[in-house]
């Protein structure tokens, strides 16, 4: 079975809106973004990196979706990512895109997101990671559909945005499988759902 790992950038107040770029995500006013660029060094790089490599495919929601879509098949032919991300499958959770889906190696899981994604899981193949997607992220954590965590804490206060567990979250255990810090002070640490 494979197990769903949410990869997040975070920020030490658990903010995961916008990381990458300044309009990447404005929604609520958010004017904070591209708060990750001045803490990226190789450690971090190689992390993202073997996370990706080691994974069975990517699961996305439509937003991070559309943001990746426009970017990576486009990326300079010297971005080490480009070819990573381009090559390995990406499964979309929405309910507005319609199929056949732009970027290659790209499907559409319709329909009830719990279902879609439990059917996933039970498919053979390698683990699956979320990147971004913080409304499917909230949904999968709701349906208690996410194994592992691996979160790249930055060494920041934002003081608002869209947070990884919002007010309300359950109560949730985890235990930590492995930690690493970065020439820049992010902490890479990686956690396993504990029994629910």
């Amino acid at each position: 079975m494979r197990k769903v790992i949410v990869s997040e950038f975070i920020t030490l107040d658990g903010v995961i809106q916008s990381p990458g770029y300044p309009d990447e995500d404005t929604s609520d006013g958010f004017e904070a973004g591209g708060w990750l660029q001045s803490y990226f060094d190789d450690a971090l790089g190689k992390a993202v990196i073997d996370g990706l490599t080691t994974c069975g495919g990517l699961l996305l929601g439509r937003r991070t979706y559309d943001i990746f879509a426009a970017h990576w098949p486009n990326a300079p032919a010297d971005d080490p990512m480009a070819p990573i991300m381009n090559d390995l499958q990406k499964y979309v959770v929405s309910t507005t895109l319609e199929e056949p889906l732009p970027w290659t190696n790209s499907h559409l899981v319709r329909g009830d997101v719990a279902e879609g994604v439990a059917d996933l899981k039970a498919q053979d193949g390698g683990d699956l990671r979320v990147i971004g997607s913080a409304k499917l992220v909230q949904s999968l954590i709701e349906h208690e559909l996410v194994d592992e965590y691996a979160l790249m804490i930055h060494p920041l206060v934002i003081g608002r945005g869209k947070r990884l567990f919002p007010d309300g979250s359950p109560q949730t255990r985890l235990r930590l499988l492995d930690s690493a810090s970065t020439t820049t002070g992010v902490l890479i640490a990686s956690y396993a759902q504990t029994d629910r």
